[in-house]
């Protein structure tokens, strides 16, 4: 009884340390300005709980805007479009996989789309074509979005030898994203990665 009571410690113990590594990736321009709006996710292997995010899944339309500009969502998740304007909107994604269509609705009305593949939702709005955002529609739980310093922070990521991938809609790069090798221990492991944008969302 005590050998299994001490091996049931242990494997609890090794569990916890698995998943126990904290990653605070730093996004920048090749002239050293903070990058916000980056994606950055972690492959999910066996066993990886289903993705959760804290944030509403929502993309509002607010000033002739949608809020936020980048969206991390799971995969199968349905996201809501509320339009906070005092006119109509006409929101619609071409996206392979993600292709949808909300015909006018106005004020405080709202929609709800699912999202089942994963990839990238470019969102636009018939009748406002400055409107322009993106929903990344991830299968993982170990995603964030770099903020305004620059910094995105995954937590609760597992331990050892991994591949970040950091993703931005104008990223001048294959799919937008760049790969990199990294090894993350327990505690707080920090990564810089340099991302070339074009000049329209250098700044």
């Amino acid at each position: 009884m005590l050998r299994t009571f001490i091996l049931l410690c242990s494997v609890i113990s090794l569990s916890a340390q698995a998943w126990a590594g904290d990653l605070i990736v730093k996004v920048t321009t090749p002239d050293g300005k903070p990058l916000a709006d980056a994606v950055v996710t972690l492959p999910a292997g066996p066993g990886a709980p289903k993705p959760s995010f804290p944030w509403k899944l929502e993309v509002a339309q607010r000033g002739k805007q949608f809020e936020p500009f980048v969206l991390i969502a799971p995969v199968g998740a349905s996201v809501v479009f509320p339009n906070l304007d005092k006119f109509r909107h006409h929101v619609y994604s071409f996206s392979k996989g993600n292709k949808f269509e909300l015909e006018l609705f106005g004020r405080e009305d709202k929609r709800s789309v699912p999202f089942k593949a994963v990839g990238v939702a470019a969102l636009g709005c018939n009748i406002h074509d400055q409107m322009v955002a993106f929903i990344r529609v991830v299968d993982t739980p170990w995603a964030a979005k770099s903020n305004e310093a620059g910094e995105a922070q995954v937590t609760g990521a597992p331990d050892g030898k991994t591949k970040v991938t950091v993703w931005h809609p104008y990223a001048k790069a294959k799919d937008q994203m760049v790969a990199v090798d990294a090894v993350i221990a327990a505690g707080v492991t920090k990564l810089t990665v340099v991302l070339d944008v074009s000049a329209q969302h250098a700044d």
